[in-house]
């Protein structure tokens, strides 16, 4: 690991207070080194740990990990299309009714009352 920086060194002055060891003067003794680490944090692997120790396999697991947010994914999308169908057919079904009664003389208005029971019943 060449590639990787050495770690940050940090020392404790005698207040409490934390500092970096390469901005302290010559004659300073640290009295406690820390040695600074970032790390990403690790994933949550709770979920893992009940499913393995419930006897399901790691393949399942590693497929629940990686399929359950494209399944929602897709789920999302396809409720979002489903949605604005139903909005379309809404709106569709409301501009018929509308020209109709007012082009039509009463065979029209007939004709919307059928079609607004026939739209009510489907509900």
């Amino acid at each position: 690991m060449e590639s990787l920086p050495e770690p940050v060194r940090v020392v404790q002055l005698p207040d409490g207070t934390y500092t970096y060891a390469d901005q302290l003067p010559a004659t300073f003794q640290p009295t406690q080194v820390v040695h600074q680490h970032i790390h990403q944090a690790p994933p949550d692997r709770t979920v893992q740990r009940i499913a393995l120790g419930s006897g399901i396999g790691a393949g399942a697991v590693a497929a629940g990990v990686y399929f359950g947010p494209l399944l929602v994914g897709a789920l999302t999308a396809i409720a979002a299309s489903l949605a604005l169908l139903a909005f379309l057919a809404a709106v569709l079904s409301w501009g018929v009714v509308t020209v109709v009664r007012s082009v039509g003389g009463k065979e029209g208005q007939a004709a919307a009352k059928t079609l607004s029971r026939v739209r009510r019943k489907g509900k």
